[in-house]
Parts: C-alpha cells; sequence; structure tokens
C-alpha cells in the first residue's frame, strides 16, 4: 500500500493530534511538522519519528498531504501557499476569516485539482453519524454551543470560533438559500463577540436559532431539530441522541414513540482524516469541501453583520 506523506503546519492544541494520528493510519505517513515555535515542533516531531522543517517552503517539498492548524487568522495564507504549491489541504474550521479568501481558496483548489477539505470535525462525531439517517426536512432547528473563557481561539470571534460549527451542520441539511438573518451579540471577556444568538431563517421555511457563548460555566454542545412528527435531540459532548416520532394505530388515541442512540467511542478527528485521505486517493469530494467551509464561512458573515446592525440600532454604535 502505497502511503500518502503527510505535513502538519501548526502543531498546538489541535495540530499535535494531527501529527498522531498521521503517524498511526494506514494511509499516511508523517514526514515533517512546522511551527512558529520550533521547540514545540521537535517536540512533537521526535515524539512521532517525524522531521522538524524550519520554514513552509521546506516542507512543502516534501509531502503530498498538509493539515493546516495555525491560528485562524493564518488559515488563508497558509492555505494558500500550500494549494500554490499543488498539495492537497485540509484546513481548520473556518476556512478562513473573509469569504473571498475562502472563495480564492475553492478556486485555487479547482484549478490545481487538488482536495481541500475543511475541519468541521462534527460531522464526524459518531452520535451525528448515527443521527444523520432520520433527519429529513427539519422545520425548526435550535442549537446551543457553550464553552468556558480560553485565550485560544480568540482571534477571532464566538461566531468564527464556535457557532461556525452549528452553522455547517444546518447547511447539511439543505435547508435551502438564506432569507433573513436576526442577530445579537456582546463582547465580554475579550474585545470581540464572546456571545451570540441567531436567528436565520431559509427559503425552504426552516428557521435556525443557534446560541454561541464562549463565557459559560458549564459546557454544552446540544442540537434539536423539529420535523413533521418527529423530534430529534442530539447532544454532541455526551454522543448521546433521541428520535420521538408520533404514532397512531387505527382504534387508538396517538402517542409517543422514544428511540435513543448512543454514538461509538470513535476520535471524530481520526475519522475526518481518513476521510480526507480516501477523498485524495480516489479524487472524491471531501465529506465537508472547500465549498462547504466557504458557505458557511458566507452565513457566519451575515450574522456578524447582523450582530452590528443590532447593536447599531440599539446600543447606538
Amino acid at each position: 500500500m502505497v502511503k500518502l506523506r503527510a505535513g502538519v503546519i501548526g502543531v498546538g492544541h489541535l495540530g499535535q493530534h494531527h501529527a498522531r494520528l498521521y503517524a498511526t493510519l494506514p494511509d499516511s505517513l508523517l514526514v515533517g511538522v512546522t511551527d512558529q515555535n520550533l521547540d514545540r515542533a521537535k517536540a512533537i516531531a521526535d515524539r512521532h519519528g517525524a522531521q522538524v522543517f524550519a520554514g513552509l517552503s521546506d516542507l512543502l517539498k516534501q509531502v503530498d498531504v498538509v493539515s493546516v492548524a495555525v491560528p485562524t487568522s493564518g488559515h488563508y495564507a497558509v492555505a494558500k501557499a500550500c494549494l500554490e504549491a499543488k498539495k492537497h489541504v485540509l484546513v481548520e474550521k473556518p476556512v478562513a476569516v473573509q469569504p473571498a479568501e475562502a472563495q480564492e481558496l475553492v478556486a485555487l483548489a479547482v484549478a490545481h485539482d487538488r482536495r481541500l477539505q475543511v475541519g468541521h470535525s462534527e460531522r464526524f462525531n459518531p452520535i451525528m453519524l448515527a443521527m444523520r439517517p432520520h433527519i429529513g426536512t427539519p422545520a425548526f432547528i435550535e442549537g446551543h454551543r457553550l464553552s468556558s473563557f480560553s485565550e485560544r481561539g480568540t482571534d477571532v470571534d464566538v461566531v468564527l470560533d464556535l457557532m461556525i460549527h452549528d452553522i455547517d451542520l444546518v447547511l447539511s441539511f439543505n435547508p435551502g438559500s438564506v432569507e433573513e438573518v436576526r442577530a445579537a451579540g456582546v463582547p465580554v471577556l475579550s474585545s470581540t463577540v464572546d456571545i451570540a444568538n441567531a436567528r436565520i431563517q431559509f427559503s425552504s421555511g426552516c428557521v435556525a436559532n443557534l446560541t454561541a457563548s464562549r463565557v459559560s460555566l458549564n459546557k454544552m454542545r446540544r442540537l434539536r431539530l423539529f420535523q413533521r412528527d418527529s423530534y430529534v435531540s442530539i447532544d454532541f459532548q455526551s454522543r448521546q441522541g433521541m428520535v420521538s416520532r408520533r404514532s397512531a394505530h387505527p382504534g387508538r388515541r396517538p402517542s409517543i414513540e422514544l428511540e435513543e442512540f448512543k454514538g461509538g467511542d470513535e476520535e471524530p478527528l481520526k475519522l475526518q482524516l481518513e476521510s480526507f485521505l480516501q477523498a485524495v486517493k480516489t479524487g472524491g469530494r471531501p465529506v465537508v469541501s472547500g465549498e462547504d467551509g466557504a458557505a458557511a464561512l458566507e452565513v457566519a458573515h451575515e450574522v456578524l453583520k447582523a450582530i452590528t446592525q443590532f447593536a447599531e440600532r440599539h446600543v447606538g454604535g
């Protein structure tokens, strides 16, 4: 079996796990890593028998695929350099900071016939994989994604940091185009928005009400979906799910039937990287393509625009 030569750019909180998995997956060989902190890069490389590269260009000469796990503000520049070097790229979410940057990356991937996958890992959460067959055409979706404060990720606001996970999930249910966005949000502990709520209405009539916070005491990652004759609840943190269905039998009053689900122990990032490597080997479309990442980013910016407009109307700008 020919293994794809892999490299990781940025081996901090998330990148270290990309390196660990590339070193163990049967379809990949971890060749090397690079990071602004060379001591950190050396420690990770030594742990997995890989090489440290002082510069990005030297790493790109030695690999077929790369994971881009630098801070969000650097996603565009690093991913662009990788695609221009004709490498297959998995970039952590969000794909970029600005929608125009995302569209440029998508165009580069097409031009060079390279796979561009975006790290929306909740798509690979085992409970999401188990529950997806039970999701048809939701009429109303409610999402809560709450976490405690951490300096990590505060180079962008909570919409691009956390809410974008749920935006991507909602879009994966094919609700149609966005018709209206109402949103509010405020900075609390950082200089950007730390807690936000958005009401997004789609052309299908579906409405998504999403809340994201990185200043909460308790963690929560839940999605509830209401559709004709059924209600689906997904807890990404506990990996538990439930489907509640209306059951009607001749001669009897309608009743509610509950079916509970438990997701497996598989690591979402592992499933994500396996999917990426498979897309590279087959030339197929990634499960979370560059186009998907760009679409989520576009909606996220509509939410940010609505937050700004709300603040100008009610707080006086």
